[in-house]
């Protein structure tokens, strides 16, 4: 919240152009997949417009990404769970005839090839495979933890969610293995692994919490460590990036991720491209002011159809179709599309929603205490949220 008021979290803008359902879609897409369903159920308008009106696939060959929602198929009830939702879409399973199902979180920023992972779950023989990526031994308390089996490194002995005390791995102990939330799984042990689920009254009915575990405790559960996978076009310094932006201060870390002249995680990548809708917009412009003044723009990524009139923009993600009025400053922020910054504004460590106004001479994360008093949330690292719309004067 406040970026979730009225859309699902994959449906949440990023990077200027893009959604950040679009990084699991164009995975998929580039690891060869072309059969993809999107599960949505809450607040998913948003979702559902983008996905049908961005990811239009070839239908002579099969190829399509759908928007399923809902339908309370066994009862007039909603998805109980990630888990759940695979129980109530079974039919669409059984309508493909899959050997193999992919299954990913919609919400994380990252490049990967599913079909090298695919690979490495069919030769391990294991009826679930657990995508999986290293972390500091730190940071070990904000994920779920892999520990593998001694005698088999491919196959996971245990699952700790969020540990405070973890060990680190033999070949890197100031690593651990974290869960990325993407599976793979043979079709027929999944299906069966949804219904029994299903039957569990105790069960919260969730993918990486309930079913994992019970494949972990049978001791059918595998690994695969991102390390192994080779996306084309990945370089040295993006080459295992992943970040989940569940939070406000994760999401403007990932943008600031972006910006730098090396960054950690690289949008540029032409063999491994992100997909999105392309809108039917004019370039970028950068223009003096009706004094003069000229605009400068620094270590920022400006996206179509924007305006910038002798504002300044420094380590800033600007989204399409806004304009920065003569004399404003916008630094360190994150600003959604048709956002109007007027003259001599000033915006520092913050994100601003769609269609947000802000009136000449306004300040948004200056002074933290007046934002909060304007009912904007301020994080306990100091980024101030505008919502959806808003008009800051």
């Amino acid at each position: 919240m406040p970026l979730t008021a009225d859309r699902a979290k994959p449906a949440v803008p990023f990077g200027g152009g893009y959604r950040l359902v679009d990084f699991a879609l164009s995975n998929l897409i580039n690891s060869g997949l072309r059969q993809i369903v999107v599960l949505t159920q809450y607040k998913s308008h948003s979702l559902d417009r983008h996905v049908s009106q961005t990811w239009r696939l070839d239908g002579i060959t099969s190829s399509y990404v759908a928007s399923v929602p809902a339908q309370q198929r066994l009862g007039k009830r909603w998805f109980a769970g990630s888990a759940d939702a695979i129980l109530q879409s079974l039919n669409l399973l059984r309508d493909e005839r899959p050997d193999i199902v992919v299954v990913v979180g919609a919400d994380h920023v990252y490049r990967m090839d599913f079909a090298q992972m695919i690979e490495a779950h069919i030769e391990s023989g294991a009826g679930v495979t657990v995508a999986a990526i290293r972390q500091p031994i730190s940071l070990a308390d904000q994920f779920g933890v892999i520990e593998l089996d001694k005698k088999d490194p491919r196959r996971i002995k245990a699952f700790h969610e969020k540990p405070r005390n973890a060990t680190g791995l033999t070949d890197s102990p100031h690593e651990v293995l974290a869960s990325m939330g993407n599976y793979v799984f043979d079709a027929e042990i999944l299906i069966d692994a949804v219904i029994r689920d299903g039957e569990n009254a105790d069960s919260n009915h969730d993918m990486g919490g309930d079913i994992v575990p019970d494949f972990v405790a049978r001791g059918e559960a595998a690994v695969y460590d991102l390390n192994q996978n080779d996306v084309p076009g990945s370089t040295e310094r993006d080459k295992f990036y992943w970040r989940d932006v569940g939070t406000i201060d994760s999401f403007f870390d990932a943008h600031q991720d972006l910006i730098s002249a090396l960054p950690i995680f690289n949008l540029y990548n032409r063999e491994w491209p992100i997909f999105s809708q392309q809108l039917n917009s004019p370039p970028a412009k950068f223009v003096r002011d009706a004094k003069g003044n000229l605009g400068t723009t620094i270590d920022s990524i400006v996206s179509l159809g924007t305006l910038i009139s002798g504002g300044h923009l420094e380590r800033s993600v600007i989204g399409s179709w806004c304009v920065v009025d003569s004399g404003a400053t916008v630094v360190d922020s994150v600003v959604f599309d048709r956002v109007r910054v007027g003259a001599d504004a000033v915006i520092r460590r913050a994100i601003l929603d769609k269609d947000v106004v802000i009136s000449a001479g306004a300040t948004v994360g200056v002074d933290h205490d007046n934002d909060r008093a304007r009912g904007f949330t301020v994080t306990e690292s100091g980024i101030t949220v505008v919502g959806k719309g808003v008009h800051v004067d």
